[in-house]
């Protein structure tokens, strides 16, 4: 990764299982050109490793807060993070 780019692992907390946050989050990441992985979280939240440049992530942080339609956010927690072995893309993980 260049010196632009920024890794990050977000926990989003609240109503994000069960209104399509991981699809909403797998487009939207990539329509960003971001690289990563997201997953629901046996606790109910949904975590996501977050790789690209810096304003793309910047983007995709602010966006968690809103979410899909249905989703309640109440707590985006980040947590930058070195770079570990990334997809090619964005995907969805178990």
């Amino acid at each position: 990764m260049d010196t632009d780019s920024k890794v990050v692992k977000v926990r989003i907390s609240g109503r994000v299982q069960g209104v399509s946050f991981r699809v909403w989050t797998r487009m939207r990441a990539r329509r960003l050109g971001l690289k990563g992985w997201v997953r629901n979280e046996d606790d109910g939240s949904v975590m996501a490793l977050i790789a690209g440049e810096e304003s793309a992530v910047s983007s995709m942080l602010k966006d968690f807060w809103k979410g899909p339609p249905g989703a309640s956010v109440d707590a985006v927690n980040v947590e930058t993070t070195w770079p570990e072995s990334l997809p090619d893309g964005f995907e969805i993980t178990a």
